[in-house]
């Protein structure tokens, strides 16, 4: 089995990427959509962000009222706090999937999509750890793709996304195009340049916008990752 991980800044197009690599014929799990399922009540992460956070960042309903605990993180300057309860959780759920995977079937190739490959080896870092699963989680792919596109676009993808998430009601009120814009930049500041990714990572990816030239790359990169998977074997 091949393990690659799949990893660009926010709004870059790595799931839209990971789309094609899925149709190609990958094995492809979401980092995003991890954190998500074990943030939910009865998990051990949920549990541990309340304990961190307080009752503050629990809803009506008893899930996590994700806004407020993403405006504590970010603008509250706690993102470490909660990156450090989430993160080694994801790492290990995604071996125990890669780990089903390759009992499945042994030619497999397995894609793990997650903005943050680079940025937890390197916050790890600055925490002073030696060892243990975040320092050393590039480690553990075989191969790592990265997408790059410029910041402003990266921006205005993130925008529109969210604004087609919430809706046109909220999307139309004044400055709220802005405000989540500011968030985006924010955001891109705290994670690598894309040059630093790319200088790490073994296929580089450009997405410009042009979708069928973005299938062409991708389709090339699988054209070798099938070819590493034949000689791994």
């Amino acid at each position: 089995m091949l393990r690659v991980g799949l990893t660009g800044g926010l709004g870059s197009g790595k799931s839209t990427v990971a789309g094609y690599l899925r149709e190609l014929g990958a094995e492809v799990i979401e980092a995003d959509e991890l954190g998500r399922v074990l943030m939910e009540p009865g998990q051990l992460v949920y549990d541990d962000i309340v304990e961190e956070f307080g009752a503050e960042v629990v809803g009506p309903d008893g899930r996590l009222d994700r806004a407020r605990l993403a405006e504590l993180a970010f603008r509250g300057g706690r993102l470490e706090d909660l990156n450090i309860i989430v993160h080694p959780a994801v790492i290990a759920a995604q071996g125990d999937w890669m780990r089903k995977i390759f009992a499945r079937n042994h030619e497999a190739i397995a894609v793990v999509e997650s903005a943050l490959i680079f940025e937890v080896e390197r916050d790890a870092r600055q925490r002073g750890e030696s060892e243990g699963v975040l320092t050393y989680w590039r480690r553990r792919f075989d191969r790592v793709i990265v997408v790059i596109a410029p910041d402003e676009l990266k921006v205005a993808r993130y925008v529109d996304r969210l604004s087609r998430e919430r809706g046109s009601k909220e999307a139309d009120q004044t400055g709220w195009d802005e405000k989540i814009a500011d968030d985006a930049r924010s955001r891109l500041t705290r994670q690598l340049s894309d040059e630093s990714k790319a200088s790490r990572s073994d296929f580089v990816i450009e997405n410009t916008g042009d979708l069928g030239a973005l299938r062409e790359q991708v389709e090339a990169v699988w054209r070798q990752l099938v070819e590493l998977s034949n000689k791994s074997r």
